[in-house]
């Protein structure tokens, strides 16, 4: 059974940074790309970043400059540092991973439970 367990959300003032952890655990598969979603009140959910096996990564243009996607393939786990956080960053963020894409198109088959993240002005 695939779980991804996420940390590292909370509250923070506008300006501020967090950083998301994701922990992938029960993979019988080699993972290949990661990623993480978000979903506002009364929003639609958006792929916020994603990352192949390689180390390529991908952002949704709002966060581009300001956030920066990472992984550690040794141990399962992805990384997403969210620096000069606005409060339209306000929302649930959701960590995910795929067995099968690898590159800029990106579709996960995982989904974590998520983690709020709340940015105040």
């Amino acid at each position: 059974q695939v779980q991804l367990v996420e940390s590292g959300g909370g509250w923070v003032q506008t300006g501020g940074s967090l950083r998301l952890s994701c922990a992938a655990s029960g993979s019988r598969f080699p993972i290949k790309a990661m990623g993480w979603y978000r979903q506002a009140p009364g929003r639609q959910r958006e792929l916020v970043a994603h990352i192949t096996s390689g180390g390529s990564p991908n952002y949704l243009d709002s966060v581009k400059g300001r956030f920066s996607i990472s992984r550690d393939n040794a141990n399962n786990t992805a990384y997403l540092q969210m620096n000069m956080l606005k409060p339209e960053d306000t929302a649930v963020y959701y960590c995910t991973l795929s067995f099968y894409t690898d590159g800029r198109y990106y579709r996960p088959d995982y989904w974590g439970q998520g983690a709020q993240v709340t940015v105040s002005s």
